[in-house]
């Protein structure tokens, strides 16, 4: 890979669903996360991202991962509820944001 390459928004999506595995896994707490997924945002090569992610394991692939059927445990539910409670959590952060700068 070469860091200096330009990224797309296909590699930034990548990079937050990633991101967003982790805050499912206990890696990154919500703060952590939406500073993460806001540098996301203003990053502008491949080497950028890659730093947003160089001190956290690799995952499997969630291809891979989905296709193993149903999760009886419910885990679905709960990284549904933590990606609402991300996004909140940034809508308010923006929020504020603005508040702030105008």
């Amino acid at each position: 890979m070469d860091v200096e390459l330009r990224a797309s928004d296909d590699d930034r999506h990548r990079v937050v669903a990633e991101l967003h595995r982790h805050t499912t896994a206990g890696r990154l707490t919500l703060d952590e996360f939406s500073d993460r997924a806001g540098a996301v945002w203003a990053a502008r090569t491949l080497g950028d991202l890659a730093a947003l992610t160089r001190d956290l394991p690799a995952l499997p692939d969630p291809a891979t991962a989905s296709s193993t059927g149903g999760d009886p445990t419910g885990h679905g539910r709960q990284e549904l509820l933590v990606l609402f409670a991300v996004a909140a959590l940034t809508l308010l952060l923006l929020g504020g944001f603005i508040a702030v700068t105008r």
